[in-house]
């Protein structure tokens, strides 16, 4: 038997600017360089305070975020860059995520394959019944009241099979292509959480290395203050150098404090994306010294970059499977087969029963959808449309992460090795003026401008080294090789 019918079918600051790449356009306070103010009032060194550096952003919250499935253990934990990575891996939340979104997609998948696979049910039946023949008006002339009691028993299968349905084939093949994107996109924020933790490293490690630096001028002010007051006491110099050699060591007291808190607020953050618990001790084992990374031809790394990166991949998965999404509306004009069927035994028990069976073939054509054809359709065609749109931007975007990446490992190689020889500079220039005011040539005006000089130049020098390695590590990201490269940029191989 075949019958028309009308049919439709279905129409998907810290440390966190923390990370991602230099590629994904945000602003973030940075925070871990520190300057110091100009000389002034009697050269008194100034207070160190945040200044902003570049550094990679995220564009989401959750990679900042973590599982926390280990509990803390006594003691210190030494923590390498590598632990931390394969912790983050393992725990970072923007990844679980991304992997929980992965298996959606793959339900999605097998639900629109189910409409394109035969669907079988069984079921078994077992009545008994009682009839009032009165009461449906069968009264007199020899009919009992009530008939029965009687019944009978029925086992059935039941088989429904789409048989030809273009638009849920494209629907299908849309969710396979989905489900590709999905599995890609996973591999993209791999690459996003060794960025992400491999920055927050860094960040803790500049923070060391502030620390050791102020520390340094802690001593080394403490070292003026001594001898001013020595002088002040024997007469040679005023009150003035001693109430300015105050100052400075307090000054620099005051700096080693700011920067040891917030060591440990960058660990925190650093615990909160590897999945540590917030009271577990733990210490940096590795350092991050200066390596340059040279011979960088920005063309043939933004070819790497489009062959390598998975959210490029990813896009592209999309947009094919927006063509299929497309194809399923323009499809959703076109008849569609079904069958229908069933067979089992029925009778009064399995000992008195006979097989019986129905088979039904429909034949469905959408009659008076004009409206609702045309609807599915646009919006199926904006939703390319967007794929494509966001696929070429991409596609730009990829190869300003790499330039930007490169030129931003140039400029800040150069910017360590001048901030390497001002700091030389600078520590000689505080040597001859402790040398000039010991001997009493001059007051200790010098002394105090010279440390000023020694804390600026330490601290661009710590800022410039920072800015380097994370730009190497942003460049791994922008080539689509930050898991499994890290290493070689981050050592600049």
């Amino acid at each position: 038997m075949f019958k028309a019918s009308s049919s439709s079918r279905y129409g998907s600051a810290r440390i966190w600017g923390l990370v991602l790449a230099l590629f994904i356009p945000a602003a973030g306070p940075a925070a871990h360089a520190f300057q110091f103010g100009q000389a002034g009032g009697g050269g008194v060194v100034q207070p160190q305070a945040p200044i902003q550096v570049t550094q990679p952003q995220i564009n989401s919250t959750t990679y900042q975020g973590s599982q926390v499935k280990e509990p803390g253990t006594a003691g210190v934990m030494d923590l390498s860059l590598d632990d931390a990575i394969a912790r983050g891996l393992k725990y970072n939340l923007g990844l679980v995520l991304t992997s929980q979104s992965q298996l959606n997609s793959h339900g999605t998948q097998l639900q629109q394959l189910q409409s394109l696979l035969p669907t079988v049910t069984g079921d078994f039946k077992s009545s008994v019944q009682q009839t009032d023949l009165q009461a449906l008006g069968l009264r007199g002339g020899g009919f009992p009241a009530i008939i029965g009691p009687y019944g009978y028993m029925d086992v059935r299968g039941t088989l429904k099979w789409s048989l030809i349905n273009v638009s849920s084939l494209q629907n299908y093949l849309a969710s396979k292509h989905n489900f590709a994107s999905s599995q890609l996109s996973v591999k993209d924020a791999r690459d996003m959480v060794v960025l992400t933790v491999g920055n927050a490293y860094l960040v803790c490690i500049a923070d060391q290395a502030l620390i050791d630096s102020t520390q340094a001028q802690v001593d080394t002010s403490k070292v003026s203050l001594d001898q001013a007051v020595s002088n002040h006491q024997a007469g040679t110099s005023p009150l003035l150098d001693e109430l300015r050699a105050r100052v400075d060591y307090q000054t620099q007291q005051q700096s080693l404090i700011t920067v040891k808190n917030q060591y440990e607020k960058d660990k925190i953050a650093l615990a909160r994306a590897i999945g540590l618990p917030l009271e577990q001790k733990f210490r940096l084992t590795d350092q991050s010294p200066y390596t340059p990374l040279d011979n960088l031809d920005p063309g043939a790394a933004v070819k790497e970059a489009i062959a390598n990166r998975n959210d490029l991949k990813a896009m592209q998965e999309q947009v094919t499977g927006a063509q299929h999404a497309r194809s399923a509306a323009t499809a959703e004009r076109y008849p569609t087969v079904s069958f229908d069927g069933d067979y089992g035994d029925i009778g009064v028990n399995f000992g008195n029963s006979h097989g019986t069976g129905n088979a039904t073939g429909t034949l469905d054509v959408p009659l008076f959808e004009e409206a609702k054809l045309r609807g599915d359709a646009k919006q199926a065609q904006s939703q390319l449309d967007q794929k494509r749109a966001q696929l070429s931007d991409l596609e730009g975007q990829i190869s300003a992460d790499v330039r930007d990446s490169i030129l931003d490992i140039q400029a800040a190689g150069k910017q360590v090795e001048v901030a390497r020889s001002n700091s030389e500079l600078a520590k000689e220039a505080l040597s001859e003026a402790q040398e000039r005011y010991k001997a009493g040539v001059s007051d200790n005006l010098a002394v105090s401008q010279a440390l000023e000089s020694v804390a600026q130049a330490d601290n661009q020098y710590v800022s410039s080294l920072y800015r380097h390695n994370v730009a190497k590590l942003s460049l791994a990201r922008a080539l689509g090789v930050a898991e499994s490269n890290y290493k070689t940029y981050v050592g600049g191989k």
